[in-house]
């Protein structure tokens, strides 16, 4: 039980909380080393979805197809074993997936922390992945969140990549069509998931980052795989279901990005991060966006002060570290 001593020890508590083409001319060619085009069958096609611009989960369905699978296996609205949901997404041609099922949360994470040294064995024994991949997980923990203790002042996090990749949005009168899409979940909440999970992937792999995409949105919402919701579910205007598939679909679409985005930047193990790198990296997440939303954005400068402190933190997390498998 060695490695489930050090499992705990590495702090692995919680997890990622993770309209028409705007041409490389418009932006200006120089300011991009891969400019976004939906011909491109390495990059997604579909474009990017926001939870501002559903009012309903009826609304939602019109885009998104989601289909039950064994709900009638219980009478209670929690999910058993056996049950999952799945979201198909078509736009442009191209077709996004993703399976939800039933598993372990990031709340089941806390309180195996917090029980017995029993508890935390028979955890090891039914969710093997979580102490085989202990070191990456804490490491993305890290990565997530802000932690100036370790780090220093002013510690960045995926979420600051997200903000500032909102406040470079030019704005005209299609940037904003409603006052939500400038709330935490209008463009915030879409960058945020989709440059996470695009990152994760590409410095862990697809499956840790979808592993730690799943704990949260379970933990955040379990009926979203038996579709029984109460009335505060669907219609609480600052957390309900439709937020939650939004994020099912763009976490998928992060994924695909940074599987793309890595093979493009033959980014390996041994990769060291500069700001650089990460500048173009993030431009090139950007112009997918604006192809999603019809919204310029301005480049990151390759001195970014935000882009520097977060390269030298991947650098720290991935020194003699081994990805993890995919």
């Amino acid at each position: 039980m060695t490695s489930l001593i050090k499992f705990w020890k590495h702090g692995v508590l919680s997890f990622l909380v993770l309209t028409q083409l705007v041409s490389c001319q418009q932006e200006g060619s120089s300011n991009y080393s891969w400019c976004y085009s939906s011909d491109n069958s390495t990059v997604p096609k579909v474009r990017a979805l926001m939870a501002s611009r559903f009012k309903t989960l009826d609304e939602f369905r019109e885009v998104v197809g989601i289909t039950y699978i064994n709900t009638n296996m219980n009478s209670d609205s929690m999910p058993v074993k056996g049950q999952s949901v799945v979201l198909t997404y078509v736009d442009r041609a191209d077709t996004i997936n993703n399976i939800l099922d039933f598993g372990v949360t990031q709340g089941d994470m806390i309180e195996v922390r917090d029980g017995s040294y029993s508890n935390r064995a028979k955890f090891a024994i039914f969710e093997p992945y979580s102490v085989a991949n202990r070191v990456e997980l804490n490491e993305i923990y890290k990565l997530a969140r802000r932690r100036p203790r370790l780090f220093g002042v002013g510690d960045v996090a995926f979420y600051d990549l997200a903000l500032a990749s909102v406040s470079n949005i030019r704005h005209h009168n299609e940037s904003y069509k409603s006052e939500e899409d400038s709330s935490e979940k209008g463009y915030v909440n879409t960058y945020n998931h989709i440059t996470a999970q695009a990152l994760i992937t590409t410095l862990y792999g697809v499956r840790i980052a979808d592993f730690i995409a799943d704990l949260h949105e379970r933990y955040a919402m379990p009926h979203l795989i038996t579709g029984k919701f109460s009335v505060d579910e669907l219609t609480n205007p600052n957390k309900n279901a439709v937020d939650n598939y939004v994020d099912l679909i763009n976490n998928k679409i992060g994924q695909e990005l940074g599987l793309a985005l890595r093979d493009k930047h033959k980014i390996t193990q041994s990769t060291v991060w500069t700001s650089n790198l990460l500048a173009n990296y993030l431009n090139e997440i950007q112009s997918y966006y604006s192809y999603s939303f019809g919204v310029g954005h301005k480049p990151f400068p390759q001195d970014h002060p935000t882009l520097e402190m977060m390269a030298r933190k991947i650098n720290k997390m991935r020194e003699g570290v081994p990805f993890g498998i995919e």
